[in-house]
This record gives C-alpha cells, sequence and structure tokens, in this order.
C-alpha cells in the first residue's frame, strides 16, 4: 500500500492541484489529509489563490480514497462541502503491520506529547501536522513524521512538501521540484 500524506493546505487551490499533479505522479492509494484544508485560518495570511470552493471541487474528484483528520481550521461547514468526511482529531490505523496514528496536532504540539500518545497507543509511525515545518525522525520504537506544508510552509526555504509513505519507506518530496529531501526508512 503506497500513502501520500499532505497536511495545512489552507485553501490553496494551487496548491491542491500542485498535489493532485503529485498524486498523478506517485499513484498511492490513498491521500492523507492532516488537516487545514479549506480555511487560510486567522494567523496565516491570506493566500493569493485562496479558492477553498476550488479545492473542495478537485478533492471531490479525486479518483483515491481521502482520508481527512480534524484540524483547528477545519469546522462544520467545510464537510458540508467535501463528498469525504473530516474525521476525529485522530486516526489511528493498522496497515500492513504497522500501526499508524494521523492527528493535525494541535492537541500535541510538544515532543513529549507526541512521545507520550504513541508509546500509549503503540504507534510504529505517528503523523501530524499543524506547525508546516517538516519532520522525519525516529525516537525510541517510533517514526515521527510531519509532511511540512505544501501552502504556507515555515521552512526556511519555504519549500512546498507532501510524505509518501510505501514499503516501509518515508520519503518528503518538494512538490514544486519532485526533489525527494529527506527519507527514512523502518
Amino acid at each position: 500500500m503506497k500513502y501520500m500524506i499532505a497536511s495545512d493546505i489552507h485553501g490553496s487551490s494551487y496548491y491542491c492541484q500542485k498535489l493532485m499533479d503529485a498524486y498523478k505522479y506517485e499513484k498511492p492509494d490513498r491521500l492523507i489529509l492532516l488537516g487545514d484544508i479549506l480555511y487560510h485560518g486567522p494567523r496565516n495570511p491570506m493566500l493569493s489563490d485562496y479558492n477553498p470552493a476550488k479545492l473542495a471541487e478537485k478533492l471531490n474528484a479525486c479518483s483515491m480514497p481521502v482520508v481527512i483528520c480534524r484540524g483547528n481550521c477545519d469546522s462544520e461547514v467545510d464537510t458540508l462541502v467535501l463528498d469525504m468526511p473530516i474525521q476525529a482529531p485522530y486516526t489511528y490505523v493498522v496497515a500492513e503491520g504497522l500501526k499508524i496514528v494521523t492527528t493535525h496536532g494541535h492537541y500535541v504540539e510538544t515532543d513529549e506529547a507526541k512521545d507520550k500518545m504513541a508509546k500509549a497507543l503503540k504507534a510504529d509511525i505517528f503523523i501530524s501536522g499543524h506547525v508546516h515545518i517538516n519532520v522525519l525522525e525516529k525516537r525510541g520504537n517510533t517514526i515521527f513524521l510531519n509532511p511540512g506544508s505544501p501552502s504556507l510552509s515555515k521552512r526556511e526555504d519555504n519549500r512546498a512538501t507532501v510524505a509518501v509513505l510505501e514499503d516501509k519507506t518515508i520519503k518528503i518530496i518538494d512538490i514544486d521540484t519532485d526533489e525527494v529531501i529527506m527519507t527514512l526508512t523502518l
């Protein structure tokens, strides 16, 4: 199974299209979105391509299953324009023998809180977004992943990033250049 993982699109129709283009290239089986999908949020700048209705249309037209965790900027009204549900703040999946926890990350912002939750849930992979900065590291028995943000990156170089999990390898990709900028094998 191959997963594409993204977070914090914040209503950017341009970067949603870049995500869909990366999807066509990578051909994953499932798209996992870690929240903050349609709304830009009050602490973020208004994007020049802000168009949540167009973004919703693109996600609704997506041919693969889409799983969405609820982020701090997602609201009830967002669920009215999406064909797939925005789920709870956490999901727990067992796939190919791996226990995977996904969350937006606003309830577990510190490494200590993430470590504690990962240990309690016996997570092999703990995936979160929210901070718009990539993380790909192993602490203890758990891989911690943050795919960054394709539209509002807070990396020093402002790279637009997503992650791909396939065959127990995780890579973080710059979707503007298709360059793999981080990789880790379980």
